[in-house]
């Protein structure tokens, strides 16, 4: 049996309440059903979470990206930079570059 949430139609989950019972509970809002005595329940499960990517490309993100010379904001005296664009806004807007210096790999990025 699934039952959602009458308030916001997220799905409902079992859990234990105070009393000792069990109970639906919406996990995004404050509403809670509590389950009677002469209901069963025959299977518990828990939903694994959705693996998420690093929307900038996580570890391997700099393994391919281009030299140029940009100066260093930390001040280690480096003018030497890895550096790749993304599109991150609004086509009409330009692209986003994002830098890490070669020296200290200190990480910024321009507009």
């Amino acid at each position: 049996m699934l039952t959602f949430c009458p308030h916001c139609s997220n799905m409902l989950v079992i859990s234990r309440s105070n009393s000792g019972g069990f109970r639906f509970e919406c996990k995004t809002c404050p509403y809670e059903f509590p389950i009677q005595d002469k209901m069963q329940i025959y299977e518990r499960k828990s939903m694994k979470r959705k693996q998420l990517d690093d929307v900038l490309g996580g570890e391997g993100a700099w393994d391919n990206a281009d030299q140029t010379t940009a100066q260093c904001p930390q001040e280690c005296g480096s003018n030497k930079a890895y550096f790749f664009q993304l599109q991150i806004r609004s086509a009409d807007e330009p692209m986003t570059t994002f830098y890490r210096c070669t020296q200290c790999f200190h990480q910024w990025r321009e507009n």
